[in-house]
């Protein structure tokens, strides 16, 4: 089998990536570990900047965002029982749209499937052979049969324990990473949203953040240590410290329900560089791993298969190699600027182990500054409606 453009990895990068080459006619074929229901049963960020959304626009895909996605113009900041707003609008006149992960990966499959689009679930054994040349081709197993593609361009999508980036020679790549000393422990109910926008609290228990995918589902995380036993955190449990976390106000509206998803993950931050060998290119989490306090996974990704498509298309339309050739370096600088947000508002809005007087200190100081100072909040807002392409 042969197509121009193999995609490793059937998650919103991959899919994204196949449905914008697929608008200008260029062929993909994606591959995938899991099965379809396992990919739209992980839950995942819903926070999408305005670059995503237009590329969901550009992809044909935002049909039922734009019906059922939220506009949310600014986020609510909570420390030391003082809360302030940050108003994306009036400072930076763009917005974020909510609008959950797994919604986004529904819309993405639906229109693959309905362009006739490629797709193998349940592949196994995945190989990428002849990279570093102009040849490369894909090996894999479904149903113990081997098989063989053929292709152009391999576009590696397919997550921090996939083998795109184990492609890559050690001796050509570096990786820079940082674990943080604690987890989030997160649910899913079929509740009302405490507040009409997101809530980001830091308390002396340990970050909280209130967030919602629709007006009848809400997403709520409590700052948790990672080696916590998921069974010890009872639903009730859950409800009391987020209560203890969040403004009085806020705790006193909260409407409770059973969870139904829960869920500990731990926050790292990684980078792996070069996000390109050969012929080979790296797309989201395979290149790198944000924490989510700043909501930039996604939509990193999402950068990246900007850059991406745009280079594969200048390339097959135009005979030009530049934009495949400045990938990783246009793609990096912005993936290290999200990164370096998602560190900030992370060590900024957290509890830490051990945490010394003055850091903590520091800490409200850094709080204080921002609720003071506008200039400080246009430059959180900029970073987390998203920095342009």
């Amino acid at each position: 089998m042969r197509t121009q453009v193999a995609i490793i990895g059937g998650g919103p990068s991959g899919l994204l990536l196949g449905q914008l080459l697929a608008r200008c006619g260029i062929e993909s074929v994606v591959l995938e570990r899991q099965t379809k229901a396992y990919v739209l049963g992980r839950i995942r960020a819903g926070v999408l900047e305005r670059g995503l959304v237009e590329l969901l626009r550009e992809a044909g895909c935002a049909a039922r965002l734009e019906r059922e996605g939220f506009v949310h113009d600014g986020v609510l900041i909570a420390y030391d029982n003082k809360q302030f707003r940050l108003d994306f609008k009036e400072l930076t006149g763009e917005h974020v749209t909510v609008y959950g992960q797994t919604e986004v990966t529904t819309d993405l499959y639906a229109a693959r499937e309905a362009s006739g689009g490629v797709i193998h679930y349940e592949v196994e054994d995945v190989v990428i052979e002849g990279a570093e040349g102009d040849a490369p081709f894909v090996t894999y197993r479904i149903g113990g049969k081997n098989h063989r593609l053929d292709c152009d361009f391999v576009a590696g999508c397919d997550g921090f324990h996939g083998v795109s980036r184990k492609t890559i020679p050690e001796a050509v790549r570096t990786e820079y990473e940082k674990v943080y000393p604690f987890g989030w422990l997160g649910i899913l109910s079929e509740t009302p949203p405490v507040d009409p926008e997101l809530i980001y609290a830091c308390s002396e228990r340990g970050f909280a953040l209130c967030s919602m995918r629709n007006e009848a589902l809400s997403r709520y995380y409590v700052q948790c240590d990672v080696a916590d036993d998921l069974e010890e955190w009872s639903d009730q449990a859950f409800w009391d410290e987020l209560r203890r976390r969040i403004p009085a106000a806020a705790a006193d509206a909260l409407v409770t329900g059973p969870s139904i998803e829960k869920s500990i993950a731990p926050l790292r931050s990684f980078v792996c560089e070069p996000m390109r060998w050969g012929r080979l290119f790296l797309c989201g989490d395979a290149a790198h791993i944000v924490p989510p306090t700043g909501a930039k996974g996604l939509n990193t990704a999402a950068s990246d298969v900007h850059y991406l498509y745009t280079g594969l298309r200048q390339f097959y339309e135009e005979k030009d190699a530049e934009g495949l050739d400045q990938y990783s370096e246009r793609a990096l600088a912005r993936v290290w600027k999200a990164e370096r947000f998602s560190w900030w508002f992370t060590s900024t809005m957290h509890r830490f182990p051990g945490q010394a007087d003055f850091d903590l200190k520091m800490q409200q100081a850094e709080l204080a500054f921002l609720r003071s100072s506008r200039d400080a909040q246009a430059a959180v807002a900029t970073n987390y409606v998203g920095l342009p392409y």
